[in-house]
């Protein structure tokens, strides 16, 4: 079974969905008995398809995104709301030629989007990308951790 995961900006792990008609025989998608899908096409695959590593380091929070055959040029990386972290792009489809005979079509082409909200320590401001053999990685600092100030009072008396 298949499990498509749409990000929710309050919650990057919220909302999966699963798509009960995905792995069903492929002769229901040619037939009369064939079964109505939601609006969840290939689309919305690649869209939900771009995975995404998001690991909190003592200095850094850190995003890894695989992006195969995209260029650095195609990728948009944002921040919405003061603190929303947005990677975004598209993946173009290889164009077909008039005698290309196609026998399988694995690799998804098409419009990604995903959001994940920053936590309060995040310096949007000082924020890094770089794109490394197919590999998007988004450096988002994290602010110090202020110690608290302890000041000591002098007793007086006896």
């Amino acid at each position: 079974m298949s499990i498509i995961r749409r990000s929710n900006i309050f919650d990057p792990f919220s909302l999966d969905l699963w798509d009960p008609f995905d792995d069903f025989p492929s002769f229901f998608n040619n037939s009369a008995l064939s079964v109505p899908r939601p609006g969840f096409s290939s689309d919305t695959a690649a869209f939900a398809g771009t995975r995404i590593d998001w690991k909190e380091t003592p200095e850094a929070h850190v995003f890894k995104a695989d992006l195969p055959g995209v260029k650095k040029e195609e990728v948009k990386v944002e921040v919405e709301e003061g603190r929303v972290l947005q990677i975004s792009g598209e993946r173009s489809k290889e164009q077909e030629e008039k005698n290309d005979r196609w026998h399988r079509v694995e690799r998804s082409s098409g419009k990604f989007l995903r959001r994940f909200r920053l936590p309060e320590n995040a310096r949007v401001d000082q924020m890094k990308a770089a794109m490394e053999n197919g590999v998007l990685t988004v450096t988002v600092p994290k602010e110090e951790v202020k110690k608290p100030q302890i000041k000591s009072i002098e007793i007086s008396g006896e």
